[in-house]
């Protein structure tokens, strides 16, 4: 019962997953002040490292929710878009510690808005995650690489800036 209560918090980042419209938008949007602590104090690896604990604990509390329901991606989870989320800023981390600039602050905007571009648009291997694997694998893989084609474009954005 406790594990099952603790995975239904974690999956649903803190019931973030359980508002009555847009629950993946609002998860990211919920994930965005955890992405700017770790980048903020850590740069890179502490963005590296929130994403992989983010993913591997929600691989288990996923299981823990979807175990006996045909509903292998359910919309209250949102683990998945907080470790793709934060994926997306990982290449421009480096720029990230430390910088609280108009320029950082766009930064995260453009982070928000390409993972969800990514993420909503499902193409090639975000795609592919979604439809190959039906268990927890599946539901956070694809938002991890629609992290990931949001942080290489992020990175080529902010050389701009």
């Amino acid at each position: 019962m406790m594990k099952q209560k603790i995975s239904l918090i974690i999956a649903t980042f803190f019931y973030a997953g359980l508002a009555k419209k847009a629950p993946g938008t609002v998860g990211s949007l919920c994930s965005l002040p955890l992405a700017f602590l770790a980048a903020y104090f850590f740069g890179f690896s502490g963005v590296f490292y929130v994403a992989l604990a983010t993913f591997f604990v929600g691989v288990f509390a996923v299981k823990e929710v979807i175990k006996g329901s045909k509903n292998k991606d359910p919309g209250k989870v949102v683990i998945d878009e907080t470790a793709g989320q934060i994926v997306s800023f990982i290449l421009v981390a480096p720029y990230l510690e430390g910088n609280l600039s108009w320029q950082a602050f766009l930064l995260y905007v453009l982070g928000f808005g390409l993972f969800r571009l990514f993420d909503i648009a499902k193409f090639g291997p975000v795609e592919w995650a979604d439809r190959k694997f039906k268990n927890e694998w599946g539901v956070m893989l694809d938002d991890v690489f629609a992290g990931l084609f949001a942080a290489v474009v992020l990175m080529f954005l902010a050389s701009g800036l």
